[in-house]
């Protein structure tokens, strides 16, 4: 066995060992430390709350080994170690896990006390919905676990290049996804594009491993519009949504819907074209002006150009 860990993990209250060259030891670092010149180790638990246990050791150089006085004062810091060690473990804890659910821009806003019911703040974002085709038959149709894999590879596919290119996904609804793209950052709705675009690449790659597997392909919708919306929390008083609302994220849902009766697999509305800027043309194809179930006016939609391509641009700095 390599070290003491597991004896004090599992309820030791204290391991103190001197250390000799040559001499016989239980643990392999106590060879270790003997051979680089210690003569003495000691190890404490770090006692958490919910009876959680941790580690803290020292080793001495000293002739001899610990002098009384500084042995003492060593045992003396292990409850303020327990402490602040609890305090900074949990501290990393909650910021990955809200980073997990909810995105690293929605979790530094709720660590830093942004929890209150309406709270929230407008930004000027390219937003994308992104819906997953034919799943029920899927579900019906293969196993759970099946399904899971398929699910998992498929939101992969999607969700690596969303990040990867500066967007922040906000929310999965079943076998959905809700991401923007706040226009702060240098270019955001061309890494946009670059992000649909290489998770269409990333399909074409998918769906031949699956028909290789026996597996069925699989199909998505992407709608895209840009605008001001309300980022911020939305919910019960006992439970919070963090997300962004608002007749942008309305239509770009809409759009998304409309992939379907139109035949392609990415919409988009006028304003993100004009946003978008130059080599328009090539990029995208003019579909016509179109009712918007919802909106009170008529909306001219773009399909994307797939023969088009982007070049690849630098990661952002966010």
């Amino acid at each position: 066995m390599m070290s003491p860990t597991r004896a004090i993990i599992e309820g030791a209250d204290e391991i103190r060992q001197k250390l000799g060259v040559g001499e016989r030891h239980e643990y392999e670092i106590y060879d270790v430390l003997a051979s680089e010149g210690f003569t003495e180790y000691v190890s404490w638990p770090l006692k958490h709350t919910l009876g959680r246990r941790h580690m803290i050791s020292f080793a001495t150089k000293e002739a001899g080994g610990f002098a009384n006085e500084d042995y003492c004062f060593l045992r003396s810091l292990v409850p303020s170690m327990a402490v602040l060690s609890e305090l900074r473990t949990k501290n990393v804890l909650a910021r990955t896990l809200l980073q997990t659910y909810v995105g690293p821009r929605a979790a530094e806003e709720i660590l830093s006390g942004s929890i209150t019911r309406g709270s929230g703040d407008t930004i000027s974002a390219a937003i994308m919905i992104c819906d997953m085709r034919d799943l029920t038959t899927i579900s019906n149709n293969w196993p759970r676990d099946d399904v899971i894999d398929l699910l998992n590879a498929y939101f992969d596919v999607v969700c690596i290049p969303v990040e990867k290119n500066g967007g922040e996904i906000l929310k999965f609804m079943g076998d959905g996804l809700l991401a923007v793209f706040p226009l702060n950052v240098p270019d955001a709705c061309r890494r946009l594009i670059q992000a649909v675009q290489e998770s269409s690449g990333g399909m074409q790659r998918l769906n031949e491993e699956n028909l290789a597997a026996g597996r069925p392909s699989l199909r998505y919708g992407v709608g895209i519009h840009v605008g001001d919306v309300m980022y911020g929390n939305i919910g019960t008083q006992n439970r919070l949504d963090f997300t962004v609302i608002g007749p942008a994220v309305n239509l770009a849902g809409r759009l998304e819907t409309m992939t379907k009766t139109e035949s392609r697999a990415v919409l988009m509305s006028v304003d993100f074209v004009e946003a978008y800027g130059r080599d328009t043309e090539n990029r995208f194809e003019l579909l016509g002006d179109r009712d918007v179930k919802g909106v009170g006016h008529s909306v001219r939609i773009f399909a994307l150009n797939e023969q088009s391509s982007e070049t690849a641009l630098p990661n952002p700095q966010v």
